[in-house]
């Protein structure tokens, strides 16, 4: 350990004698831009060559603000806006050598490491939401919301136009932006913070930028420019409806356990579902839905769980859930929007009144998975139909500071019900500094139906006065974060205090861990070296020290370690060392350690490639045992045509016994998946995956016509083939245990 700490002390001296960068071209902050009004019409195809663009105010000045800190580009871009009464209208003009372009033929929101242009938006100019649109050298679209809690939301999606056209010197973007398609101030004139960018991605993927970016201002949207001019605008108004239809037949064995049994075939079924949208005002919006159909047509991929104690959280991918997604949000996860499993009826309220945000949401749950939480780990169970209710609101104070407020409920059929009050705050101290915090109260009462929770039997929690089963116990609990974070252009931190009661449960959001009280620093460096292969060296750290309620210490670690960027092939470098110690289930485990490496590259427009591994000495949760660790993964990306993308990728785990060699687990998931795109609208894809786990062969076959990302004609299936082991009644075998065949149509009608 003292020669690992003196090697990266060593290390970082080093880094830090390197020249920093010097070509810096007099950067734009925050500047200004006045939009005109079309007086003719705009064909959105990419061409430019409409007459009204020659009136607009056009941009040239971009600087590079990675990896370069606002220095020269590499290549000339200009940007220039117009709008009339319904659209807003972005061109970009983008000069480079069209042999180097990089473009994907993919589905919206699919194509990655490609030349793109990026506009991002700040309506309400108070740097809490924005959008984002990119665009590539296809015309194929990408959006995301961006929130100053989460980051940008790739789930995110708004109807709006676009068309690139590749030239003899570079290409050229149209785009079009609805006003309906955005939510704004109902005012006669409009003042918005607006930014233009670009990704051009060669040996370093690079960023351009209309405003230069000060690194040492936190607050990234802060610095955007500033447009105005618009006036006589309407933000989005009107009816929208979303009728769907779903179709379905599916087959599986009689007894999945046994392969000779016979393949059960089941009748086709339908379903029909309809949402509804309504803006009852410019700022207010209403959204409900009856059997709305929140099926996922990619499945989500598999993840290794055979050594975790806790469920495992994917993201969400459900339209439904897009607006008013920023205002959900909060540090810890009080509302995590997959506990919403199977709505029969469903209802939205979202508004946006100034400095305000407010949402509502209500669902009748179907089928409610219910989280119990422990100290170590968590217990789930279907527990049947339940009613949610939660309500939101954040208020904003000046530029780049918050409050918030949420309060949630669910009141479940067999007489439990879960209630979460929260309120949490996100505070700009300075340029660098800010805190953040957030303290909740629950109240909760189980349901009453043991029988649901009979596998629970002895299972105890808040030191043996509660049971796991279902007996209409009633608790309170309370959770509290607070974190104190400098964001900076060379050194940032962040020191963290969290701490969850015994008693706490929320069963509207995602915790699945209680009775602690945790404690955490961490802090990197960042260099910025001239003249060398290098494009970013960030040496980092930090420390954790978990305790319980009654002051036992569960858990202590400490972390060393990096990224390095590479002005090659995009070339990225992660490792880390860690040590600790943690007590699991009564029994203290010592001299734990891992250490782990992730290498990233991008050699060219047709091959990617990340592979990662990680080796050391941890606890085998179920086995209650130490074991020597390891851990392998890798990701290919392969683009042989600008039409067809295959992305393979392998994660292997394996841990034994660190005296006797027993395996205590030990498998693979490969994962690999094709997509051939025709053109914007029509695409194949299949997706096959392997769980060496289980022993189970999933394959998935689709064909996809979007119109939209709310219009859409999906027909495909799903196979799973089960290996069983040979015992008496049957020989190893390979079986098809389940399969199914599906179509959805659904069609968005605006109003």
């Amino acid at each position: 350990m003292k020669t690992f700490l003196f090697l990266f002390l060593i290390i970082t001296v080093f880094i830090s004698s390197t020249a920093f960068c010097t070509d810096i071209v007099p950067p734009k902050y925050r500047p200004v831009i006045n939009i005109a009004k079309a007086n003719d019409e705009i064909k959105v195809d990419g061409n430019l060559n409409d007459p009204v663009w020659k009136i607009a105010n056009w941009i040239t000045h971009f600087v590079e603000t990675y990896p370069g800190d606002n220095t020269t580009p590499d290549v000339q871009t200009e940007a220039a806006l117009i709008y009339d009464e319904n659209n807003l209208y972005i061109a970009f003009n983008c000069k480079d050598d069209p042999g180097a372009i990089r473009a994907t033929m993919s589905q919206r929101d699919q194509f990655n490491n490609d030349d793109a242009v990026a506009i991002s938006i700040d309506t309400y100019g108070n740097a809490s939401w924005a959008y984002e649109f990119f665009v590539n050298p296809y015309g194929v679209q990408k959006d995301y919301l961006w929130s100053s809690i989460a980051g940008s939301d790739p789930g995110f999606d708004v109807i709006w136009e676009s068309a690139a056209h590749q030239t003899e010197s570079g290409y050229q973007v149209e785009i079009a932006i609805p006003f309906k398609s955005l939510r704004f101030p109902n005012n006669d004139i409009q003042t918005w913070k607006i930014n233009f960018g670009r990704i051009h991605p060669r040996e370093s993927s690079k960023n351009y930028s209309w405003a230069a970016n000060d690194r040492n201002e936190k607050c990234e949207p802060c610095q955007w420019g500033t447009l105005t001019g618009i006036s006589g605008v309407q933000p989005g108004k009107g009816i929208e409806i979303l009728p769907a239809m779903v179709a379905h037949q599916s087959g599986s064995l009689s007894n999945m356990r046994d392969p000779t049994s016979s393949f059960s075939e089941k009748k086709i079924k339908g379903e029909v579902s309809i949402g509804a949208k309504y803006s009852i005002t410019s700022d207010v919006t209403a959204e409900a839905a009856y059997n709305p159909d929140f099926s996922q047509i990619e499945a989500d991929a598999a993840q290794i769980d055979v050594n975790s104690t806790i469920s495992l959280m994917y993201p969400e991918r459900r339209p439904f859930f897009q607006e008013g997604s920023d205002i959900f949000r909060t540090m810890f996860n009080s509302f995590y929007t997959r506990t919403v499993n199977d709505p029969r009826v469903t209802a939205k309220l979202t508004g946006r009144v100034g400095n305000t945000s407010v949402a509502y949401l209500m669902a009748q749950d179907e089928n409610t998975p219910y989280i119990i939480p422990l100290d170590e780990m968590n217990l789930m169970v279907n527990s049947g139909k339940s009613l949610v209710n939660v309500i939101r609101a954040i208020h904003t104070v000046g530029e780049d500071s918050r409050v918030g407020v949420m309060v949630g409920d669910r009141r479940f059929t067999k007489n439990g019900f879960g209630t979460v009050l929260s309120f949490d705050g996100d505070i700009r101290l300075s340029n660098n500094y800010s805190w953040l915090g957030q303290i909740i109260q629950t109240y909760s009462k189980e349901p009453i139906d043991p029988s649901l929770t009979n596998d629970f039997d002895g299972i105890t929690f808040g030191r043996g006065k509660h049971t796991a089963i279902f007996d209409g116990e009633s608790f309170n609990g309370t959770a509290l974060i607070t974190e104190l974070r400098r964001n900076a252009r060379n050194w940032n931190f962040v020191i963290d205090y969290n701490q969850i009661h015994p008693l706490y449960r929320t069963e509207i959001g995602y915790d699945p861990v209680v009775n602690h009280r945790t404690g955490s620093i961490y802090t990197g460096y960042t260099f910025y070296p001239e003249n060398s292969i290098f494009t970013q060296i960030t040496p980092q750290g930090n420390v954790l020290s978990r305790w319980s309620f009654d002051g036992i210490k569960k858990i202590e670690r400490i972390n060393l370690g990096g990224y390095i960027g590479l002005k090659f092939a995009q070339t990225n470098i992660n490792f880390n060392f860690g040590q600790g110690s943690e007590l699991f289930n009564e029994v203290m485990f010592k001299n734990l350690w891992r250490v782990s490496a992730n290498i990233g590259s991008r050699f060219s427009s047709m091959i990617g490639l990340n592979i990662g591994a990680n080796y050391g000495k941890g606890i085998a949760y179920w086995a209650m045992s130490k074991g020597n660790q390891t851990g392998l993964s890798a990701t290919l990306n392969i683009k042989p045509i600008d039409r067809l993308t295959i992305d393979q990728s392998v994660n292997y785990s394996k841990s034994t016994d660190i005296e006797t060699g027993e395996e205590f687990f030990k498998g693979y998931i490969t994962r690999t998946r094709f997509q051939f795109q025709f053109n914007k609208e029509f695409s194949l894809r299949l997706v096959g995956q392997f769980n060496d786990f289980n022993k189970k062969w999933d394959i998935d076959p689709l064909v996809t016509y979007r119109l939209s990302p709310f219009s859409v004609l999906y027909v495909g299936s799903t196979y799973d083939y089960q290996h069983y082991d040979a015992n008496d009644m049957h020989e190893s075998t390979w079986k098809i245990s389940s399969r199914q065949y599906f179509m959805k149509l659904q069609y968005l009608f605006q109003i």
